[in-house]
């Protein structure tokens, strides 16, 4: 009975990054959440008096529940319905003024973290979001420091060759979703055009659950056309907001206080190359009031 609070204690102190190092490997909201319930799981059963270092043996334990968990979403996957996206998840303004994080966390580079193998997005996440030297790493992966050096090496490398540049300017980024967001409502089409890059991408993930388009649009006049017709398909009671998603600015679509759609734009020189929409209702936790 002693124990109990004070496990309970340290594992409060760091379940937001547990859940930040899971939602980076996994890619998925409630997946995470998983984990960190499964992490606490193992916590309560240890002798929290007998562990030194309680970060590193919790972090430990959370990234290998994810990288198995990835494994086996990867083998789901293989049945999706139409293009797979990244949960969307709501996030603090703080992680938005911080580069690094807001990258990390961005639709974009949960995309581009796809093509990594498990434990190599589990090593990258860990080197480059949140700062562990490659020894540290090698423990909670359980390989050796030379191995972790190179897988390191690898994965970064795949990443660099595959993301996007995109417009990291906060003012810019808001600015251009509110700009999107009042032609959306206004099923204003010249005003989206205005804002949209000729060679914008639009992918919506319904999962097959709803009407989303099961393949990307390309062109800005596509794209345009396709987003009125999605606005004029929104449910009479919806309501939409500019809201902290993934690291920046993106706009939910709420129908009384369920959420129905969720946005995230990427940007190049102010005008919006990348449509990422989320309605697939099992991927809309994150972003729940």
């Amino acid at each position: 009975m002693t124990r109990m609070p004070e496990a309970e204690r340290k594992f409060t102190e760091h379940r937001g990054l547990l859940h930040a190092v899971a939602y980076r490997v996994l890619g998925s909201v409630t997946e995470a959440e998983d984990v960190v319930q499964d992490t606490w799981l193992r916590w309560s059963r240890v002798d929290v008096a007998a562990v030194a270092d309680a970060e590193g043996y919790l972090v430990r334990v959370a990234t290998r529940l994810a990288i198995d968990r990835l494994r086996s979403a990867r083998v789901r996957r293989e049945s999706y319905v139409g293009p797979w996206l990244p949960e969307p998840m709501l996030t603090l303004p703080d992680v938005a003024e911080d580069v690094v994080l807001s990258d990390s966390v961005s639709t974009a580079m949960l995309l581009v973290l796809e093509v990594l193998s498990p434990t190599e997005r589990a090593v990258f996440v860990l080197s480059e979001a949140f700062g562990y030297n490659h020894a540290e790493i090698a423990h909670f992966v359980g390989r050796n420091h030379a191995a972790v050096r190179q897988i390191a090496h690898r994965a970064r490398k795949a990443v660099e060759e595959r993301r996007h540049r995109y417009d990291a300017d906060p003012a810019t980024r808001q600015q251009a979703t509110e700009r999107f967001l009042a032609a959306c409502l206004g099923g204003d089409l010249e005003a989206l055009l205005e804002v949209l890059a000729p060679d914008v991408t639009m992918v919506s993930d319904g999962g097959g659950l709803t009407g989303a388009p099961r393949k990307a649009v390309h062109g800005h006049e596509y794209v345009a056309r396709a987003i009125v017709i999605l606005s004029r398909r929104m449910p009479g009671d919806s309501h939409a907001q500019v809201l902290q998603v993934n690291g920046g600015p993106g706009i939910v679509v709420r129908s009384g206080r369920t959420p129905v759609l969720a946005i995230t734009l990427h940007l190049l020189d102010g005008a919006i190359t990348t449509v990422h929409v989320v309605s697939n209702p099992e991927k809309l936790a994150g972003v729940a009031a």
